[in-house]
């Protein structure tokens, strides 16, 4: 088991990689200059060139490249272009509101669409059935940030019942689920839409093999059958789908975030987008990229653990 995570951390480092070129690369040719967008376009040429020479933006770009890989490697997120303050200090505030709201969502979709899958694949054909296959469609057509804004308009205008705007304090626990309910159950339910989906096509597919109509032929219980045989193999595609749509999640998270107004990692995105940021956004994009990277990792591991024929060695 030990062996089989270290090969897969290993094979994370030319992806990491791979990914941090391209976002370099890719920041930088998009059009706009970071000095005119944080000194304004009313500032002298001077005060552009030395704000340029200040945070080294008139060097090389291959010089550029080393200095962005040395200080990843060394874990210095570097400075704010805009306001000159430390991006790690700014991730750190923002990074737990975007962490809750997408465990949150995961938990939601996990917790209700397993279940919905199971038993719409158990009555199959039946009001339940198809009362399911309908909330799936209906969660997977719907965007994230339009279901946000129904669910404002329901819980929070007509029924004033949470509130629509922040993320509270986690000082304040009660507080914090309180704003974090509206956000999480948008991303939950779409996530429940897809997590029943797939959970009851795998269910169909187990149900029949001619193992299950040998359990149920032996007279063994119909529950027995169901969770100790049927549901552990139906895990196996649940398993590997969840964590795909997990990535999926991740961004849908960003644009939930701004509905909602709650600080996280999607309003500091948008933010250093429109300021054209580099520092900022080469750092957020980079902590997307290790969040998306430990997902795909504990996937594996999850589905080495589920699925016995997955070797270790």
């Amino acid at each position: 088991m030990i062996a089989y995570i270290v090969r897969r951390l290993l094979l994370t480092i030319p992806i990491i990689w791979g990914v941090l070129t391209l976002i370099f690369l890719l920041i930088r040719v998009v059009p706009g200059d970071p000095a005119v967008a944080a000194l304004g376009d009313y500032a002298s040429k001077e005060a552009i060139e030395a704000y340029r020479h200040k945070m080294g933006l008139d060097a090389p770009l291959w010089l550029q490249y080393l200095r962005y890989l040395e200080s990843v490697c060394r874990g210095d997120l570097g400075r704010s272009l805009i306001n000159d303050a430390p991006v790690s200090y700014q991730v750190a505030s923002a990074l737990p509101y975007t962490l809750e709201l997408t465990l949150a969502g995961i938990s939601i979709g996990i917790i209700l669409g397993v279940p919905l899958g199971i038993l719409s694949a158990i009555h199959r054909n039946a009001a339940l059935d198809y009362f399911c296959r309908a909330f799936s469609l209906a969660g997977l057509s719907v965007p994230a940030f339009y279901l946000g804004i129904l669910l404002i308009l329901l819980f929070s205008v007509y029924l004033p019942l949470f509130p629509s705007v922040g993320g509270g304090g986690f000082s304040d626990p009660l507080d914090n689920l309180r704003h974090l309910f509206l956000p999480a159950l948008t991303l939950g339910l779409i996530m429940t839409a897809f997590t029943a989906r797939v959970s009851r096509s795998a269910m169909l597919n187990i149900l029949s093999e001619d193992y299950i109509r040998t359990a149920r032929a032996k007279g063994l219980p119909e529950q027995f059958v169901l969770y100790r045989h049927a549901l552990r193999n139906a895990l196996i595609p649940i398993v590997t789908v969840v964590g795909i749509y997990t990535v999926v999640l991740i961004g849908s998270s960003v644009m939930t975030e701004i509905v909602f107004t709650r600080p996280g990692l999607g309003k500091m995105l948008v933010g250093a987008m429109k300021n054209r940021d580099y520092n900022t956004l080469q750092s957020l994009m980079i902590i997307y990229t290790c969040i998306v990277v430990l997902v795909n990792l504990i996937t594996d591991i999850v589905y080495a653990l589920v699925d016995p024929r997955v070797s270790y060695e």
